[in-house]
């Protein structure tokens, strides 16, 4: 694909939330679809013209990630909360853009912090571009996002700046880790509410405020979106290991072998105080992950080196293995589904019909989904 303008994709709540038709039966059930549907194609065209700048190298930078795809998730559920008020409102469809731009945003400056080579299926900006233009793009769509919000009034400009925070200090605190006599897992998933489930919780938010509905629904919807955000990051812990490429678009272990801290491992590094297997699993992880990023030694010659590499891959992918067979990879997914659990109880003073239903399944579908 070429860096140049996107192309028009249809986004659909089946595709966005993973929720299929069948569980909508009913004549009403279906027109509920349709609505979030037909909202949904309006926040797809406002983002090919909001993410448009008069600067050609801006345009082409700030539009390649979006042209790459996307499951819309965030603009999805902001759309589905509405439908308990008036809909797809001009201020929700706003809203959604923003949301979206501001996930959109978050994803370049991730990939040069964690010098990912690849981002829905497409080579990363900075691999394209360099780490500057890359951050630089990031700052450009942070900046739309908010004059898009500047329109919506002053409590979803608090809104856009307090969840900015979080995206900023979530980013921080995992750069810098944690210190000390913090616990770690709590930490993580501290790092994890901030970097995920602040944006996730204002996307649906923004589905009470600007659509009518009763302002009671705030909280359960801010505490729902929380919530399943954390869920969803912690199942994608468990799918860095997986060994279906195929299905995850990545090989198993990009995270780990990258050195980006996962439940897996933080769970791993707990058990290894007292259990020798466990400690000797670690102790290879953490070979292997700094024979990976260590200085190349220039007295090697090239098919050394390669045989060397080689190597270390056998026994990265034996290390993965084992760490995606061990207790502390199904204990990950358990913690998913607990998440996942007290963000449907949250939605409890909900009133039954489509929204609670399709809120339901969603969250079903976070911690069933592989890829």
């Amino acid at each position: 694909m070429s860096a140049g303008g996107p192309t028009t994709h249809r986004n659909s709540l089946g595709s966005s939330l993973g929720l299929g038709e069948k569980l909508f039966a009913t004549p009403a059930e279906r027109r509920f679809v349709a609505a979030v549907d037909d909202g949904l194609e309006l926040v797809e065209e406002g983002l090919l013209r909001e993410i448009a700048f008069a600067d050609e190298i801006a345009d082409a930078t700030t539009r390649y990630l979006l042209a790459a795809g996307g499951k819309r998730v965030r603009p999805t559920l902001t759309l589905l909360i509405a439908q308990l008020g008036d809909g797809a409102t001009p201020g929700i469809v706003a809203s959604a853009q923003a949301t979206e731009i501001t996930h959109l945003a978050s994803l370049y400056h991730d990939d040069v912090m964690d010098e990912a080579q690849m981002r829905r299926g497409v080579p990363s900006a900075q691999s394209v571009w360099g780490n500057n233009v890359a951050i630089l793009s990031g700052d450009l769509l942070f900046a739309r996002a908010s004059t898009i919000v500047s329109g919506l009034g002053q409590e979803a400009i608090l809104l856009q700046a307090e969840t900015f925070e979080r995206l900023c200090l979530g980013q921080l605190h995992e750069t810098i880790g944690p210190r000390e006599g913090d616990d770690p897992i709590a930490h993580y998933i501290d790092v994890l509410a901030d970097k995920t489930g602040s944006l996730i919780s204002t996307a649906a938010r923004a589905g009470v405020m600007f659509s009518g509905a009763p302002r009671e629904y705030l909280a359960p919807v801010a505490e729902f979106g929380e919530k399943i955000g954390i869920a969803f990051q912690l199942i994608d812990d468990v799918i860095d290991l997986s060994d279906q490429p195929a299905e995850t678009g990545k090989k198993a272990g990009t995270d780990l072998r990258a050195g980006v801290v996962t439940l897996p491992v933080l769970y791993l590094r707990e058990l290894a105080r007292t259990d020798l297997e466990a400690s000797a699993l670690l102790s290879e992880i953490d070979r292997i992950v700094e024979a990976t990023h260590g200085e190349a030694d220039p007295d090697v010659d090239q098919s050394s080196r390669l045989e060397a590499e080689t190597t270390l891959d056998d026994e990265f992918a034996d290390v993965v293995r084992r760490l995606r067979e061990h207790d502390v990879t199904e204990r990950t997914r358990l913690e998913a589904h607990r998440w996942a659990n007290e963000a449907l109880e949250a939605l409890s003073s909900l009133p039954s019909g489509p929204v609670k239903k399709a809120l339901t399944r969603f969250a079903d579908r976070v911690v069933e989904r592989s890829a």
